[in-house]
Parts: structure tokens; sequence; C-alpha cells
């Protein structure tokens, strides 16, 4: 049983960041990590946990919490691992929904469980617990995943550990998807992915990087996973879209850390064009890269300070939240947030992007509506479009092998992660739409199971959702 006045003793707290100043200059972690005992001893053991319900991997954290407040810590690791392969990663960049679940988050502030979880994970690497789980026999069944993001990585852990002879196939240099090329480093290191990639290895996962596979390689193996995310990028449809200096994102994003950066906001005027996750990552890259000024727009209005009535608990709150990217914004005064934005047009100098003319928008019965009387201009050297993804590529691969997609941009599946080719198996974005790591790590490990029992008849992997699910509010 879990301390009972932990809630009411300890207020909420979370792990420190490093001085703006100081982490402006390189691109190290932001988080610092602590002690987390007491906020551990804030989770209430309650008999209906709703973060259960708010965490697609169905984390079990009341034990966890509880573990971590008497400090058995191997234990904690253990429960921890139970249900989530790679918590080092949700610790990190996860939004945490099963906060937003948490029951004490009904009258006051949740439990911090991100943090909890993280330092769990941390400690068990210091303490060298992340030791391989080799099978301890072999199927003699060879399985083929197509992709290395959280989805591909956790679908390929569990079919290694079931005794299948797993190949990872990716096409970028290195594996990780975009928690390598898309993910800061000052959010998540390569260096916590390069750990768990050894563990991998050791277990006997193969890695086939630079190499993107074709239907007749993949017609030499058992069984098919496609893990291929969603790569196509939402576009900007406006006047002025060809103009030099505007890209998107995820361009940015690749290799910004790099010397050699193909694109560099240093000295630029730049402006974002997307107020969610990715935006928010461009924004503390162009910052650490010197931009000259930095402008994020956001179509939306500003989230209130508490709980929207509009996603009452134990939905994912509609909230202010402030990113540790936003607090350097606010660090330094030629960078900016504006909501309730939209981009109207682009106009440049001698092809190139100069300025960006947009209006105020209001919603009014669910629809946006120009603001008479608002229209600006602001000045733009580089602009990054960050919309989100419309969906998985339909050619390449995807269409020669066959596979379908619905109107929505997502290769179909079944309830048991198939696709309409016999043999090949479906998981994360790419079946599901863009979505979050927590749900990539969870679809991958359902997607195992499902692919072990069709090769085995039956399966001891767990099953923690099936396509479609979804926690309240996510």
């Amino acid at each position: 049983m879990a301390d009972p006045h932990g809630f009411q003793k300890y207020p909420r707290t979370e792990l420190p960041h490093r001085p703006v100043p100081l982490r402006l200059m390189d691109w190290q972690e932001v988080t610092e990590l602590g002690d987390v005992t007491q906020q551990a001893a804030r989770c209430m053991d309650c008999g209906v946990p709703f973060c259960h319900s708010g965490c697609p991997l169905g984390n079990i954290i009341p034990e966890w919490n509880d573990l971590v407040r008497q400090g058995r810590w191997r234990e904690a690791w253990d429960r921890l691992h139970a249900t989530n392969n790679f918590p080092e990663f949700t610790g990190r960049v996860c939004p945490a929904p099963c906060e937003g679940a948490c029951v004490l988050a009904i009258n006051d502030d949740a439990v911090a469980i991100k943090d909890v979880e993280v330092a769990i994970a941390e400690h068990g690497f210091a303490a060298g617990w992340a030791e391989p789980v080799v099978p301890s026999l072999r199927t003699g069944m060879r399985v083929a995943v197509v992709g290395s993001g959280p989805a591909g990585l956790a679908a390929a852990q569990q079919l290694t550990r079931a005794g299948h002879d797993v190949v990872v196939f990716e096409r970028d240099d290195a594996p990780g998807g975009l928690m390598r090329y898309g993910v800061p480093e000052y959010k998540l290191e390569d260096r916590f992915l390069d750990r768990r990639l050894e563990q991998m290895r050791a277990e006997g996962t193969r890695f086939e990087c630079g190499v993107s596979p074709s239907a007749a390689d993949l017609a030499l193996f058992d069984a098919t996973v496609l893990a291929t995310g969603t790569p196509i990028a939402r576009e900007l449809p406006v006047p002025g879209r060809e103009l030099s200096g505007i890209h998107q994102a995820m361009e940015y994003l690749h290799g910004a850390e790099s010397a050699s950066r193909a694109i560099d906001a240093r000295g630029k005027n730049v402006v974002i064009i997307g107020g969610g996750d990715t935006g928010t990552d461009c924004f503390g890259t162009a910052m650490r890269q010197g931009a000259a000024s930095v402008t994020q727009f956001d179509i939306r209005p500003r989230a209130p300070k508490t709980r929207a009535a509009s996603t009452p608990w134990p939905m994912y709150p509609l909230v202010w939240r402030l990113a540790t990217a936003h607090e350097e914004g606010e660090y330094v005064e030629t960078s900016e947030r504006r909501f309730s934005v939209n981009t109207v047009s682009f106009s440049g100098v001698d092809g190139a992007v100069s300025t960006i003319h947009g209006n105020e928008v209001s919603v009014v019965e669910g629809r946006r509506v120009p603001q008479r009387g608002t229209d600006f201009e602001i000045d733009a050297d580089l602009v990054l479009i960050a919309l989100g993804f419309s969906g998985a590529e339909q050619g390449g691969l995807h269409a020669e092998l066959g596979v379908e997609f619905d109107d929505r941009g997502r290769i179909v599946r079944d309830s048991q992660y198939r696709s309409t080719v016999p043999g090949v198996y479906v998981t994360g974005d790419n079946g599901r739409g863009q979505s979050l790591i927590v749900w990539a790590i969870a679809e991958g490990r359902a997607a195992a199971a499902a692919v072990d029992a069709d090769l085995m008849g039956e399966t001891a992997l767990p099953v923690a959702v099936a396509p479609g699910d979804a926690p309240m509010g996510v």
C-alpha cells in the first residue's frame, strides 16, 4: 500500500532543467535527474487507477510508484519493463496522457509520473540491469521488420525474445526513425537510443541500415512487419509557397545538430508555422543555431491555464503548457509565440521568401473565420512548415507489395494487424495515423504478439492494444 498521506504532504514537483543560458550553448539534454521518491509517494494507489486507461501501454503505474517510494528500484525496473520496452524514451518525449488521467488530477496536480518513469530507467541502466534477454530456444522462423522507429523496434525486440530470427531494415544510416532524425538531441540524446540498440543486438536482432528492401527480399521471410510511419508531411498550399527558404519541418530537423547541416537558421528571422510538438522542436533548434529571431504561429487560440471544460478528467487535458523550448523563448527577447494566427501568403525578393502575410482568426460555429482588420506582415528569411503528417507513402515498397490504403492515407489492416497481403503486418503510425511514441510502442508490442500467434499457433507475448483502441481523450 502506498503512503496514504503522500499526496497531502508533498506537492507536485518536476525534475529540474539546466539553466537556459547554458543549455542554449549546446545540444545536451535539458532535464536533469533528481530525487523522485517524494513524488512517487504522492501516488494514492487508488482503487480504480485511471492512469492505466490513460496509458496505451497499460503501465502498472501505482505499483512501480510505490516500489520507488520504498527504494525497491530493481523491482520497479522489472515492473516497468513488463509493459514498456523503452521507458527511457517515453519518460523523455511522451506527453504523458497517464498524468491527465491521474485520479489526483481531479482537483489537484497530477503525480509527475513521467519523471518517476525516466528515473527508474536511468537507475536501472546505471546499475547494469539492461542485460540482454536471450530466448531459450529458436523457432527457425524469420521475420522482417521494415522501419526502426519506436513501433518497429518494439515489434523487433518482442519477436526476437520469442525466439524468431528478426532483421530490421532501415533506409537511413542508423536505426531509430524520428527518435534519431526528428527529435532534437536536447530532448532525446542519441546515446540513450544507442545503448538500447546495443541490448537488442546482443539479444539477436539484426539491423540492415541504408537499405530499402524489395518485395522479393521480403519474400524470403516467414512474415513481414511494416513499421514505416507517416512521413508524408501536410502542405501549406498558399500563394508564394514555391519561394526558396520555405521548408518542411523534417527537412530542417534532420541533421540540424551537425556542423554541416543543410538548413541553417543562424542570423535569420525564422517563422515556424504550426503550434504542435514538431514546431516546438524547430523553435528550440533554431535558437540553438543562433537565429536572429524565432516566431511560432499557432492557428489555435491560446490554451487556458486550467483544464478546459471540453476535456474533463480523465481525458487528456487542453491546458496551457510550457515546453522547455518555450522556456528558452521567454529568456530570448527576439522569440515569440503567436496564437489564433493564419498564414495567408508569402512574398519575397529575387525568388527567396522575405515576408509572411497573415491575419488573426476566431472560431465561429466550429469554423475558423478571419477577423476583419487584423491583417499583418512579418519578416521571414526561413519558414518552417510544421503542420503534421498526412499518411504513409503509397509508392515504393508499399506499392510493390500491393497493400491497400484507406481514405486517410493509412495502410488497411485488421484487428490482428494483418494487411490485405498475406504474411504482411502493419503497426504504428502507418496503420494508425500520426500519433504518439507511447502508442507506437504499444502497437509494436501488440503486432509482435499477433505475428507470433500466426507463426506458432499461440503466443505468450503480452497484448496491450488492438487497432482502433484509444484511451480517453487521446
